[in-house]
């Protein structure tokens, strides 16, 4: 079945936006400046932590770019997930300012729609 050409348009525009977020997430949390820091203070969590999430977020923006890899699209879909609801659900609970929850919400409205609107030969065939 032929994918709509508005579909396919939306889908990569979506996914780039998605991928450069992450990119630059994942540049930011490697080079863990001041601001970060005081973020990961603030979360209680230790800085290695996000040299590890800056390394999946970067691995992360370039698995849903490159073509021919579905089942790495999927982990990396699910990984953004988790790592998106986590980051709304830690910041709620470290009481951070409203934005800092509805962003993360933003990026993952973001991120499902990229995954629902991935054309069929970015699609696994693997089912559970």
């Amino acid at each position: 079945m032929k994918e709509s050409k508005g579909k396919l348009i939306a889908y990569w525009i979506i996914t780039v936006l998605v991928a450069a977020n992450y990119g630059f997430a994942g540049f930011v949390y490697l080079q863990q400046g001041p601001d970060m820091q005081m973020g990961a203070k603030a979360l209680g969590y230790p800085l290695y932590f996000f040299a590890i999430l800056g390394v999946w977020k970067l691995l992360g923006a370039v698995a849903i770019l490159v073509p021919k890899t579905p089942v790495i699209k999927e982990w990396a879909y699910a990984g953004m997930f988790i790592n998106l609801t986590a980051a709304a659900i830690s910041n709620s609970i470290a009481k951070f300012p409203v934005q800092h929850i509805i962003s993360p919400l933003v990026v993952l409205l973001f991120v499902i729609l990229s995954w629902a609107l991935r054309p069929a030969s970015r699609r696994s065939e693997t089912r559970f």
